[in-house]
């Protein structure tokens, strides 16, 4: 048995990576790997993350263009919103730049999921493999389909933060390909996973989960030599704590490492109501969700979550089945599956990791353990509607809620996690 080679690492947690550090850093790596004369690309996150992308890019661009044949940095947007042209220079150029004018040789392409003529067909995943995977959770067959432009690249590189997350334990790594780049039906699979675990059984999860696992062996039938630049972003801020270089799975471990130690907050004690600050870097429920799945563990029984983002105004920008079926717990769906089966696995994921744990039986109903309330742009009729609780933004009084020691308030939340020691 082969001994996996660790990831180049620099940095550590609570330090700061300065440009000139990591861009030796990369150099460095980077030179190291044959890269002369082939094709690479760069599969990034989109600006869901908070991440410093114009240096992570520039720090890559600089030591591979007149290199590499060809250089393209593929968008991983899972199923988000494409972004537009100016969105793009702004999230990978930086305020004031280009793509083109700062990287010349690098060609941008968002991951257009809807479109069936993205995909390459890799291979499948047997349905005994699945539930192996997955401690028997699930047994269905999974055809692995992800964006044509990593098998068409010689070599492919993520590059992007990792931080806790409600599906897969940590993100980052493997995970750019899958849910990044990948078809509906994996993305569903993977995700309905998680939502059987549950977010808050799984999310700051540390090591290979049930998921991880999936998306790993998926990842391994990619036919391009796979490398990774995985950083640890400090929340909110343009600076980087660590960043970590080697194969996807190796330099997710590292940069994970270190993310469980900045990333995670300890509570001595539950708290009766959290209010989440959602940046604007969230632009509808689907993603600014983060801000209950980060604080759902340190919620008192009976408890609420505030999600205050007077800027969004949807519920889900390219998912609006979301309404149709609304937010329930996992059990309100698996004890009606007849009902919800036909429904996209990830869409009815996303419902129960917004709304949380709780209970469903046909004599009792759904009795979902703490309050969602949405004090966003989305109309009353519309959130209630989808069996949440509404208030008004302009109601939310932040310094009367930070005075209160019952309550939490949480700024830029969505990617620190809350736990209770």
């Amino acid at each position: 048995m082969v001994t996996p080679q660790p990831a180049a690492f620099v940095g550590g947690p609570r330090r700061t990576v300065e440009d000139a550090q990591l861009r030796a850093f990369v150099a460095e790596q980077l030179g190291s790997v044959e890269l002369d004369g082939r094709s690479v690309c760069l599969v990034v996150p989109d600006a869901t993350r908070s991440a410093p992308m114009p240096q992570l890019l520039s720090a890559v661009y600089d030591a591979l263009a007149g290199r590499v044949t060809r250089l393209t940095a593929l968008i991983a947007l899972g199923t988000h919103a494409e972004m537009p042209d100016a969105a793009v220079d702004g999230w990978l150029a930086g305020p004031g730049s280009t793509v083109h004018d700062r990287f010349p040789q690098l060609t941008v392409l968002n991951h257009l999921w809807r479109d069936p003529a993205t995909f390459a067909r890799l291979g499948t995943i047997t349905d005994a493999r699945v539930a192996e995977l997955t401690g028997g959770r699930l047994d269905v067959p999974i055809h692995v389909e992800l964006n044509r432009a990593v098998v068409e690249h010689d070599v492919v590189l993520v590059i992007g933060p990792v931080f806790p997350h409600e599906v897969v334990g940590f993100s980052g790594g493997n995970k750019y390909f899958v849910p990044g780049v990948a078809g509906q039906e994996i993305i569903d699979i993977t995700h309905w996973v998680g939502a059987l675990i549950t977010s808050a059984g799984i999310i700051g999860t540390r090591g290979t989960t049930p998921v991880r696992a999936l998306i790993d062996e998926a990842a391994a039938l990619i036919p391009a030599r796979r490398l990774a630049l995985c950083v640890v972003a400090r929340s909110g801020s343009g600076e980087l704590e660590a960043a970590a270089f080697g194969t996807p799975e190796a330099a997710w471990a590292a940069a994970a490492e270190v993310a469980a130690q900045t990333h995670v907050r300890y509570l001595d004690a539950p708290v009766r109501r959290v209010v989440s600050v959602m940046g604007l870097r969230y632009q509808d429920m689907w993603t600014a969700a983060k801000g209950f799945y980060k604080v759902e563990p340190v919620v008192a029984d009976g408890g609420e979550v505030i999600i205050l983002a007077p800027h969004v105004h949807d519920l889900a920008l390219t998912h609006p089945e979301i309404a149709d079926i609304g937010y329930h717990c996992r059990d309100y769906f698996l004890g009606q599956w007849e009902r919800f089966a036909h429904v996209h696995w990830g869409v009815l994921a996303h419902s129960t990791h917004l709304r949380g744990a709780g209970t469903w039986t046909p004599a009792d109903g759904e009795r979902d353990r703490v309050t969602v309330t949405l004090a966003t742009g989305i109309p009353e009729d519309v959130v209630r509607g989808a069996n949440l609780n509404y208030r008004d933004p302009a109601d939310v009084d932040l310094v009367a809620l930070d005075a209160d020691p019952d309550t939490l308030v949480v700024r830029d939340a969505g990617e620190v996690l809350f736990r209770l020691r």
